[in-house]
């Protein structure tokens, strides 16, 4: 299934749905409140509460992710005629539009890129003995097509970072490489965009990865189950139409599986919790010429099996 969250006017609220492979749209808070009214669905009291987000049907957990199979198989039928919308009549926002905690993320976790960033800055090749993690505010995140700001005032040098990005679905603490999988709610994109010189600047990664708009997401969420092999997709960026990164999830240095037990060691994960889990090489500050990004580039993500990730950068 491809989860989806939307508005159906301009500047009207975020409602979850189902991406249908028929061309459609299913508005899943309405679909609900039909199925209930008609007496085709039995669901606890509070379960509606969980349809009124994305976040909420996955913290919900296996209960409302129960009806949410039962609403995609009924999707075609006429009782759900009324909760079905034309994407042409919908705005995509990021599947999580406002993530409850920071974005975690992995830093350089592809051997490529981590070559390319010492080249860069003239330094002896060293590779990670232990996951280097840092965090994207909620204020960061954007959906498919919004725009990427660039504000010259703060940064001459925003660059971009395709990442696969995992999705827990149910919450654990010093969760086992073994049992990882099982906390698994879906993938989506993310676009790690980063202010180079505010990383330089500060001599960390979190004011240069934070700035408002410089995590886009989406365009949706694809469930676990629809992912054959999620250490073997394919990824890829490009800068107006020209590729700039393109490799497969296996060349991660620490897998999935690690970069979970790893980050929940002593710490909770929780349902709805979000994690890119680094990006190839290609980015555009390590390139000669540097390949930076400026105001009128459109970029694009891709990452097999799940779909495209399409944002512009305006200056602002």
């Amino acid at each position: 299934m491809r989860i989806i969250t939307f508005s159906l006017t301009p500047n009207g609220g975020p409602r979850p749905g189902l991406w249908l492979d028929d061309g459609g749209v299913l508005d899943l808070q309405r679909a609900f409140h039909l199925a209930v009214a008609s007496g085709t669905l039995q669901a606890p009291p509070d379960m509606a509460d969980a349809f009124t987000s994305v976040h909420g049907i996955i913290a919900h957990g296996h209960t409302a992710q129960r009806v949410l199979f039962w609403m995609a198989t009924a999707a075609r039928s006429i009782a759900m005629a009324a909760a079905r919308v034309a994407r042409e009549d919908i705005r995509l926002l990021a599947p999580i539009p406002r993530p409850a905690k920071n974005v975690f993320c992995v830093g350089r976790n592809y051997v490529d890129h981590v070559k390319e960033g010492y080249v860069a800055q003239g330094l002896t090749v060293k590779l990670p003995e232990h996951i280097q993690l840092f965090s994207k505010p909620p204020t960061t995140v954007i959906g498919p097509g919004a725009a990427i700001p660039y504000d010259a005032k703060i940064t001459q040098k925003l660059d971009y970072e395709v990442e696969l990005a995992v999705v827990i679905g149910k919450s654990g603490i010093n969760i086992s490489e073994a049992d990882a999988y099982d906390h698994i709610f879906g993938y989506t994109i993310i676009n790690d965009i980063s202010a180079r010189d505010l990383q330089r600047r500060h001599d960390q990664w979190f004011k240069g990865k934070g700035l408002d708009g410089s995590c886009p997401m989406g365009p949706w969420i694809v469930t676990a189950d629809q992912i054959p092999d999620p250490q073997d997709l394919a990824l890829s960026l490009s800068v107006n139409g020209t590729i700039r990164q393109q490799a497969r999830t296996s060349q991660m240095i620490f897998p999935i599986r690690r970069i979970i037990a790893d980050l929940s060691r002593g710490m909770t994960l929780e349902a709805g919790d979000v994690i890119a889990t680094g990006t190839p090489s290609g980015v555009g500050y390590a390139m000669d010429p540097p390949g930076l990004l400026a105001p009128g580039d459109v970029v694009e993500c891709e990452i097999e099996h799940i779909g495209t990730l399409v944002n512009p950068v305006i200056a602002v």
